[in-house]
Formats: structure tokens, C-alpha cells, sequence
């Protein structure tokens, strides 16, 4: 028996005294525990709790289990949104006279859940609309970057807050393919096969009265590649322009593709007797930027949304200090500020049975437009100590938990 694993060594290593010589669905072992808000698989998955990670476990063919490893490795390299893999245990001893297939192990992503799961509780108050087209933009992401998925569904898709928007995460890579780039027969094919599965899906939530009234499995199936259509044609279409009309226009399709967060990786103008035909070839946006630039000030690991609205608070306090105190403060001293007298203190105020309401970015984020609706009710700045008060008493005692332990209690962060 072997387990294969990607660094850090340190996560792997408290995995090992798992029965992995036993099969999947029959293990009896204190760090097991359930996940409500999973999807439907094919496959035994299993989910585990050790030294305060969440991993999800997979029972499959030893082959598929290795080419998922690898490819769910090569997608994170490349800073696309799907799930971490940590790795995969192969060449398991049969179980009596059974072959055993392996198991491949995936860091659980905090604070998420599957689509199936928003559908089937009421959207975790969240337009459909939304819903789709994070689900849309994932798709176009991946296909951009040359990702034949081949298996998008409602449980294989995670949906995660972000920032008062959604981040949606591939979750399932094993009938993946990884190309220089996607004909467009293989992009209608993939996004025709997600609608399938997914008005499928919705319809098995239907019979078993778990979906909503105002949900309809035929109409969402039906947008699924409309929307992808009218995201697609917005970050790759060929213009006609004119010559007067080219600096400007040229400049403004640059700012809508940035708008959409996507990058240009190149600009092509081919100059026609009918004009300037303008032909851009669109990339996904830099992996992390305000990410990287907020940890470089503050330490805080967070997600693309919420760090570009956490960078937005942390200039407006600079700003602040800067007028008290009547001097330049630098951006470096602004940041340990802002952490230290802002962020950490609002934190401090989350009594520990409501910590795993949500990650602790999007609590802060969610403070923030609280305490714009309480301005904007007061007609002056209510402050970020009165608003946290505020939310932390009435609303975030009504956010329901995303991940308990066996028993009832909180995970350990």
C-alpha cells in the first residue's frame, strides 16, 4: 500500500493512522464525520476530520484515482477554482478476496456547499439568477484555460460566499481533460451536457419536495447555456471598427473584459476594407492579486472578493489616520493598524458558538455593508464598533452553521 502526497508533509502525515487496508464504506473511526450540505456521487465518499483539516475521501479506480490526482494538481498550479488535492493512496490490499480501488483525498473547502444543497435549502437566500451564472462563469474560466469538464452537475459544483457575491469550485475531475484549447464543439458539448445535468438534477428535488415553488427545472437547464453563450461572446467576439473610433473602443472592451475579471492576454487589429476588425484573446484574470497585496499589509489569507473589499476599508482607515494625525502614514504602518485596532478587535467580539457561522472574512465584509445600511438609516456613519454590535446580536446568530462535528459541535478553526 502506498500514499502519494503533495506538500505540506505536516497534513499528510496525520492521515496515516486511518484504516486504509479496510474498504471506505465500512470504516469505524473517531475522525469521521458527516457533511450535510455534500452532493450525490457515484462513488463510497467519506469525510475526515484530523489536527482541525477537513478532507473529503474517494473511492475509485486506481488509474482514474491518478489521473484526477495529477490534473486537480495541474488546475491548482494554474490558480483555477476547484478543490485542493493532497493525495491519493494506491496498490490497497484486497478485502478478503475483493480488490480494493484507491482513494483520493481532497482538502474540504471551508465554508461551502455543494448546489445541490443551496437548491434543495432554499437558495441560502440567493437569487437563481446568481446562482447560474457564478456556475456560468466557472465553466468559462475552465474552458478558457483548456478544461473539458465533462461532468458539471449540482453536486459537482461547490458554491462558497464571497464578499456579498458567490465563488463557485470545480469539485469532481475525473472524466476531465485538460487541452491547448477547446474546440467549439467540445465547449457546446460541455456546457449542453451541464444543463442535462442539471435540470436532471433539479428535477430529482422536485419529486422529493425539496426544491422551491418559484425554482423551475426547465427553465434554469434552458439558461444554463445562454448565459454561457452571452458570457462567452462578451470576452471573445470579433468587432468591426471604425479608424476614428479605434483608441477609445479598443480601450473600453480592455475595461468591461477587466470588469468581468478576465485579463487580455492579446490584442489583434486587422486592418480590412471594411475597417479595423478588432480580435482579443481573453485569459482568466491573475490569479490572487488583491489577495497577495492584502496579506503582503496584513497576514489575513482570504479570497479574491473579499480582499479587495478589505483593501477598500483598510485605505479608507489610512485615510482616517492620516487626517487625525495630520502626517503621511505609510501603507505598511496603515495595514498593521488596520489589522490590529479594526479587524482583530471586530473578531474578538464573535462569541465562540457563532464562529463557524461563516469564514471571518465574509463576517467582516458582511459588517461593512451592515453598517452602510445603519448610516444610511442614521444619515451619519454609525461606525464600524456599533455596526459589528449590531450584526453580530441580530443577524449572525440566524446564519446557519456550515460545518459541525459528530455530536453537534463547532470545528475546530
Amino acid at each position: 500500500m502506498r500514499f502519494i502526497f503533495r506538500p505540506p508533509a505536516e497534513h499528510a502525515a496525520g492521515l496515516l493512522s486511518l484504516p486504509w487496508q479496510e474498504p471506505l464504506e465500512e470504516w469505524q473511526d473517531d475522525h469521521l464525520l458527516e457533511v450535510a450540505h455534500r452532493g450525490i456521487s457515484r462513488h463510497v465518499v467519506r469525510f475526515v476530520e484530523v489536527d482541525g483539516h477537513v478532507y473529503a475521501l474517494k473511492e475509485i479506480d486506481e488509474r482514474l484515482a491518478r489521473r484526477e490526482y495529477r490534473l486537480l494538481g495541474q488546475l491548482e498550479a494554474m490558480g483555477m477554482p476547484a478543490v485542493s488535492v493532497l493525495g491519493v493512496c494506491v496498490e490497497r490490499p484486497p478485502a478478503g478476496d475483493v480488490p480494493q480501488d484507491a482513494v483520493l483525498v481532497t482538502r474540504f473547502l471551508d465554508y461551502s456547499m455543494s448546489y445541490r444543497y443551496v437548491f434543495s435549502h432554499g437558495h441560502a437566500a440567493r437569487p437563481t439568477v446568481q446562482l447560474i451564472d457564478a456556475m456560468v462563469e466557472l465553466i468559462v474560466r475552465l474552458h478558457l484555460a483548456g478544461l473539458f469538464w465533462g461532468d458539471c452537475s449540482l453536486s459537482n459544483t461547490l458554491f462558497r460566499p464571497d464578499a456579498g457575491s458567490i465563488g463557485a469550485y470545480l469539485v469532481d475531475a475525473e472524466t476531465a481533460e485538460l487541452h491547448p484549447t477547446l474546440s467549439d464543439g467540445q465547449r457546446s458539448f460541455d456546457i449542453d451536457y451541464a444543463a442535462e445535468r442539471v435540470g436532471g438534477e433539479l428535477f430529482d428535488l422536485q419529486s422529493g419536495g425539496l426544491l422551491p415553488e418559484d425554482v423551475d427545472p426547465v427553465e434554469i437547464a434552458a439558461e444554463l447555456p445562454r448565459r454561457y453563450a452571452a458570457l462567452w461572446d462578451e470576452l471573445t467576439r470579433e468587432e468591426l471598427l471604425k479608424p476614428e473610433e479605434q483608441r477609445y473602443r479598443v480601450a473600453a472592451r480592455v475595461d468591461r473584459i477587466n470588469e468581468l475579471g478576465f485579463d487580455v492576454d492579446e490584442i489583434e487589429l486587422i486592418t480590412t476594407d471594411a475597417g479595423v476588425r478588432l480580435k482579443v484573446h481573453t485569459q482568466v484574470a491573475e490569479t490572487g492579486r488583491h489577495r497577495n497585496r492584502l496579506y503582503a499589509l496584513t497576514g489575513l489569507e482570504v479570497t479574491e472578493n473579499q480582499a479587495r473589499r478589505l483593501l477598500n476599508d483598510l485605505r479608507s482607515y489610512r485615510g482616517y489616520l492620516e487626517q487625525k494625525e495630520g502626517r503621511a502614514v505609510p501603507e505598511t504602518v496603515a495595514g498593521h493598524r488596520w489589522r490590529a485596532e479594526v479587524y482583530d478587535r471586530v473578531m474578538a467580539r464573535i462569541p465562540e458558538d457563532l464562529a463557524d457561522r461563516l469564514e471571518p472574512a465574509e463576517v467582516f465584509h458582511e459588517i461593512l455593508e451592515h453598517r452602510w445600511f445603519l448610516s444610511e438609516k442614521a444619515g451619519r456613519d454609525v461606525g464600524t464598533t456599533a455596526a459589528a454590535k449590531s450584526y453580530i446580536d441580530a443577524i449572525l446568530p440566524r446564519t446557519p452553521s456550515t460545518l459541525t462535528l459528530p455530536g453537534g459541535d463547532p470545528l475546530p478553526r
